[in-house]
């Protein structure tokens, strides 16, 4: 079984992107960027990263829409979400 972060992100960014669910290997490889912070399962044992396992993939994607426009700040996730379409 994939863990929950690879398929919760694959949703993401099949929503973020417009991406077939069938194309599970660009989803996953940009899944790996996420895990880098957030955990592979999306529970960060850094605490300055949230934890993104449970989290409603609505609240998820207008995150990261909020991160691409800048009506939310972070350097870094606005960074990583200016390359989603």
């Amino acid at each position: 079984m994939k863990d929950i972060l690879q398929i919760t992100l694959l949703v993401i960014m099949s929503l973020i992107s417009g991406m077939a669910l069938a194309d599970y290997k660009a989803g996953e490889a940009k899944s790996q960027v996420c895990a880098s912070c957030h955990g592979i399962n999306g529970n960060s044992e850094i605490t300055m990263y949230p934890k993104l396992a449970g989290q409603y993939k609505d609240y998820l994607s207008t995150a990261l829409h909020a991160y691409k426009s800048g009506s939310r700040k972070n350097a870094i996730m606005s960074g990583f979400a200016a390359g989603l379409s």
